[in-house]
């Protein structure tokens, strides 16, 4: 009988380690299956990206820095962006520009330096603002005693549709160039010079 009690012992026992064996081994595929539920799901792509724009310009580096809305089938200027109103010229927080260089815009000077890039859009001409407080949320603390530099040029409209706001900084000779946005229908530009 003691025999036959530890025989059933030792089964059980044996029993009862490969069953402890096979819980922990876990099949390839219930591996993949975990992973792919506990993975990151994907993130959503922003409506309006982060993104810059900089060339070199004579010896000025100029960096302009926004978030790029797009247009997705709406009336941007004079719907979306109503006439003769401050506008942060991005999404999000305040497009700003920076340069190592003095700069001459419209025959006025523009120390080296971080602005806030806003303007005022008009069908007509356009009003464009450097603004001292560059770090801010949209135009949530734009105040008009803050500008440095404004001026007026004249928007030029195309008939094809730029789907997300785009800066360029172009080079023209060894030490001008010009500054352009184009957004929707609009392209606005105007040049510089390094002092």
């Amino acid at each position: 009988m003691k025999k036959s009690i530890i025989l059933l012992c030792i089964i059980l026992l044996a029993s009862c380690k490969e069953a402890s064996k096979e819980a922990q081994e876990v099949p390839i595929t219930d591996k993949t299956e975990q992973n792919s539920t506990s993975a990151e799901p994907n993130k959503k792509k922003s409506l309006s990206p982060h993104t810059s724009a900089m060339a070199m310009v004579g010896d000025a580096h100029i960096h302009i820095d926004y978030s790029s809305p797009g247009v997705r089938k709406r009336i941007i200027f004079g719907g979306l962006l109503p006439y003769n109103t401050v506008w942060q010229a991005g999404a999000h927080m305040a497009t700003w520009i920076e340069t190592n260089k003095d700069l001459t815009i419209d025959g006025k000077e523009l120390k080296a330096g971080k602005y806030g890039f806003f303007v005022i859009p008009n069908q007509e001409e356009w009003t464009i603002i450097f603004n001292s407080n560059w770090n801010q949320h949209g135009k949530d603390e734009y105040n008009e005693k803050d500008d440095v530099m404004r001026f007026k040029v004249t928007p030029k409209i195309s008939e094809e549709i730029k789907e997300h706001l785009e800066y360029k900084v172009t080079k023209t000779t060894n030490d001008s160039g010009t500054i352009s946005l184009s957004w929707e229908k609009v392209l606005v530009e105007f040049p510089f010079e390094v002092k």
